[in-house]
């Protein structure tokens, strides 16, 4: 069992009355643990909140208010110890499937010519190839702050050649889905991590297993808390403004595993709870 605790800070100068989704909450999923406090203040007064739920164990927090400086506090004390998440046909349809930031038919021929076909109900086999994107993404692609934006999508970023987290998530996921392999995107709290961030990494399906990879490797995956799950971050952001203008002026992040950090070398199978 790895303990972890994480949370954030977050203000926003809200010019005009506004509503901005949140997406900020760790994940209830089966055998995590989260005892959890969300506060949030319009000018230094409480404001309500909405609670959505995503149906993965996911939460959305939903927020209206303004104008004034809207400032959100996060802490969570999770408890990891759930089985490796199993792959429904539903999730294995969808994870085949393009998405905005994950434009995998634009991906197939360079994936094809680079990493070879796969029987994609050969687990070995799938293993191998997830491994060897997983590797082609972390030599070739710099860790890059700044690098994109919010538009930069899976195929700008291979060309580019650099990025941000989500950007190395995003390019891992449309290569191995060109690859007739399952992936999709999980928005994390990641002890270890420096600079300390939100941080974005993939799943990809092998055998009937989502195993997480992270081919920036700046944190180890088995201390990982999963907030979101979605084909690609314009389904995990953590915060959207659906109305209104507001502007994120400031942003703390922290994340700490109970004890030492966990070994992970980046290339052994592992699951994300």
């Amino acid at each position: 069992m790895t303990d972890v605790t994480a949370g954030c800070s977050l203000a926003f100068d809200v010019e005009r009355a506004a509503e901005i989704v949140l997406q900020v909450a760790a994940a209830r999923r089966p055998g995590v643990r989260v005892h959890d406090d969300l506060g949030v203040r319009l000018d230094g007064e409480p404001v309500p909140v909405t609670l959505v739920e995503t149906g993965d164990g996911g939460r959305l927090h939903v927020v209206r208010g303004g104008p004034g400086r809207l400032e959100i506090t996060y802490e969570a004390h999770a408890s990891l110890a759930g089985e490796p998440a199993r792959v429904t046909p539903l999730e294995r349809i969808v994870g085949m499937r393009p998405s905005r930031y994950c434009p995998s038919d634009r991906m197939l021929g360079f994936a094809l010519r680079q990493f070879g076909p796969v029987d994609p109900f050969d687990a070995a086999a799938v293993a191998d190839a997830v491994a060897r994107v997983v590797a082609y993404v972390h030599e070739h692609t710099e860790y890059r702050a700044g690098a994109s934006t919010g538009s930069t999508d899976a195929a700008d970023t291979l060309l580019a050649g650099a990025g941000v987290c989500r950007d190395f998530a995003h390019l891992v996921a449309a290569l191995v889905r060109a690859l007739d392999i399952p992936a999709r995107t999980a928005a994390v709290y990641a002890p270890g991590l420096s600079p300390m961030d939100f941080h974005a990494v993939a799943e990809v399906a092998i055998g009937d297993v989502w195993r997480v990879v992270d081919a920036t490797r700046l944190a180890p995956r088995p201390s990982l808390l999963r907030i979101a799950t979605g084909a690609d971050a314009a389904t995990t952001a953590f915060a959207t403004v659906q109305s209104g203008l507001a502007e994120l002026s400031t942003m703390e992040v922290h994340a700490i595993a109970g004890g030492d950090l966990p070994l992970d070398d980046g290339t052994g199978l592992v699951s994300l709870p």
